[in-house]
């Protein structure tokens, strides 16, 4: 059986965004994402946060995804406390994406967009826990490392 609350992101450490420039060819989605970033840096800094995309939540009500489901879409910045060892609150944009639930009212989820930052939040705690911030980071440095030495280009939208 699967477990009740599903959550999965990508986080990109908002201390390691060295440029906010967006590349001329950049494509309109990805151009949208990078001034979402910039815009993420502009109203919360770079210090202990980090931007969290590409990110779902599924809250599973009973035993059977055909009856009550519902699957989310969110975006956002986490903040971590000083030593970044916990996460300390979230600002989110969640979106519902699809839904198994006849009896789902406005309310509710509305309910559940506040229910998905805190599942947020919980498992940006497991992630810090697991290590995967320390590894996050690192794989940054590597490849800002690598566009350095490459005078800056790593391929297309890198």
């Amino acid at each position: 059986m699967s477990s009740s609350v599903d959550i999965s992101f990508d986080c990109l450490p908002l201390r390691t965004v060295g440029r906010l420039d967006v590349p001329l060819d950049a494509s309109p989605k990805f151009r949208e994402k990078c001034e979402r970033i910039k815009l993420a840096i502009e109203r919360h800094g770079s210090h202990n946060t980090y931007y969290l995309h590409q990110a779902a939540c599924v809250f599973r009500l009973t035993n059977r995804d055909e009856v009550g489901m519902l699957e989310f879409r969110f975006e956002g910045t986490v903040f971590t406390d000083a030593s970044d060892q916990r996460t300390e609150r979230a600002t989110l944009d969640v979106e519902l994406v699809r839904e198994t639930c006849d009896w789902l009212t406005e309310p509710v989820v509305e309910w559940f967009h506040e229910a998905v930052s805190r599942a947020a939040i919980v498992e940006f705690d497991r992630y810090i826990a697991a290590g995967d911030l320390s590894r996050a980071e690192e794989r940054l440095r590597q490849l800002q490392t690598q566009a350095d030495e490459q005078g800056g280009y790593l391929g297309m939208y890198l």
